[in-house]
């Protein structure tokens, strides 16, 4: 309102100077400044009072990097608005909006980011062409989308590894080999018989038993369940935000790229128990939505459990320096240091999401930072 009451004001005092000296040459343009001020005012009043913004419903969750489709329908009322324009906190810039004809506005927004953004703030900014007056139509908001980390391919860089990790993990040499196949190998030992639970998985039903007494037993699994990869992200101490993300991207390459073999867990920051994944991936759209908003800041300790279980990978967000004191003392790995940070003495086992996995052996060999 400032502009049009300045502007106003402006016509009101050459009025009255040439009404007092008689100077038409100074009434003229006041009254004009006056009428083109109350001009503004109202047509900008009366476009905005029945204009409306209205958007179409999208995806709630999307992968950083997609296209998140931004649909906006600009509705007039009874008075055509003199122009204005339209600002989203999706968009780079605003969207020019030219006078009597609002239309549809149709784009496709890149996410560069993961996290939880809040669709809300779009606005219809209606203005006269002189700026004098200014009114904004705000959309309802439309809740929140949840960007998840993006997955990427696992690649294998150090000589002797067979097969990379595509479909498992990967190291160098003869230990690199081992460690696939026991990061693969789920091993199941039989103790004996148990009542049968309801919901148990009809291959551990003890057929024979059945046929014998006639009720159903279940064959009692108790080795190897624990024998699967661990990925631990360790978000404390993030060097940047764009290394965070890429440890976050690294952590869900690998758990997708470990599941399918055998089956692996995912330990977060400021989580104590280590999250299961089976080779079906049934857990993986809560574990990724997880990862979408892990913050920095929480610390992550190594569960005690982690001792019997297979290889482990310590995500990191910062420098490694020196591997974390908890892997020196975990049994046969090998385990693996993941940072963005790529060491000096050039012993990469594999490379995912722009991070280096350094094989840690339980003599605790170092991942030197650069």
């Amino acid at each position: 309102m400032r502009p049009a009451v300045g502007t106003a004001a402006l016509g009101i005092a050459l009025a009255f100077a040439g009404a007092a000296f008689a100077s038409p040459s100074l009434m003229i343009p006041g009254f004009a400044l006056l009428g083109l001020a109350l001009v503004s005012v109202v047509w900008t009043e009366m476009a905005a009072r029945d204009a409306a913004v209205e958007r179409a419903p999208g995806p709630a969750r999307i992968v950083e990097g997609d296209a998140y489709p931004l649909a906006l329908t600009l509705r007039r009322g009874l008075v055509p608005p003199p122009g204005g324009e339209l600002v989203d906190p999706l968009l780079d810039r605003p969207v020019s909006v030219g006078p009597f004809r609002p239309r549809r506005l149709e784009l496709e927004v890149r996410m560069p980011r993961r996290g939880r953004h809040v669709l809300a703030g779009t606005a219809w900014i209606i203005r006269d062409p002189l700026g004098l007056r200014t009114r904004a139509v705000r959309a309802a908001p439309a809740g929140e989308l949840l960007v998840l980390p993006r997955i990427e391919p696992v690649s294998a860089r150090a000589m002797g590894v067979a097969g990379g990790l595509g479909a498992g993990t990967a190291s160098a040499g003869e230990e690199g080999a081992s460690s696939v196949r026991e990061a693969r190998a789920v091993e199941f030992e039989v103790d004996g018989l148990r009542p049968y639970r309801h919901g148990s998985p009809a291959s551990r039903i003890h057929w024979p038993a059945l046929a014998r007494t006639g009720e159903m037993h279940e064959r009692r699994i108790v080795a190897g369940a624990e024998a699967v990869p661990l990925v631990a992200l360790d978000a404390e101490d993030p060097a940047s935000e764009a290394a965070l993300d890429r440890a976050v991207r690294a952590a869900a390459s690998l758990c997708v790229h470990l599941a399918p073999a055998s089956g692996c867990s995912l330990l977060l920051p400021g989580h104590r128990v280590p999250s299961a994944l089976d080779s079906r991936l049934r857990a993986w759209p809560q574990l990724h939505a997880r990862l979408a908003v892990v913050g920095a800041g929480a610390s992550t300790r190594m569960p005690g459990a982690a001792r019997a279980r297979g290889s482990i990978f310590w995500v990191t967000a910062g420098s490694p320096g020196v591997e974390p004191r908890r892997m020196r003392a975990l049994g046969p790995g090998p385990h693996y240091v993941v940072s963005a940070v790529r060491p000096l003495d050039g012993r990469v086992a594999f490379e995912v999401a722009g991070c280096f996995g350094v094989a840690v052996g339980s003599r605790g060999r170092r991942a030197v930072a650069a």
